[in-house]
């Protein structure tokens, strides 16, 4: 069997759309093209100062970014409020000065 033809499958966590555990393609690590990072940057400058402003990222043709599977959706955890509040507060704020 060619090494090459091998999956190179692992698993992450995935919060859009749903939550879910899923099982994606990775790049080739000896890719001669982009090194094992899946892609290439060009960086480029701005057209009147030449400094730097943001760079393109080209997909390597080692993987594919949007091959991936649902293994496991996961629950959708309730939000816990963003601030606890005064249970002794009539009015769940408390007006005594913090001493």
């Amino acid at each position: 069997m060619n090494r090459r033809a091998l999956p190179r499958l692992r698993i992450q966590r995935a919060i859009w759309p749903r939550p879910a555990l899923i099982l994606t393609d990775t790049p080739r690590p000896d890719c001669p093209t982009c090194d094992g990072n899946g892609g290439i940057e060009h960086p480029y400058g701005h057209p009147e100062t030449g400094e730097y402003d943001g760079c393109d990222w080209q997909p390597c043709s080692c993987w594919n970014q949007n091959r991936r599977w649902v293994l496991l959706p996961l629950p959708r955890l309730p939000r816990r409020p963003s601030h606890p509040s005064d249970p002794w507060a009539t009015n769940a704020h408390s007006d005594e000065p913090p001493f």
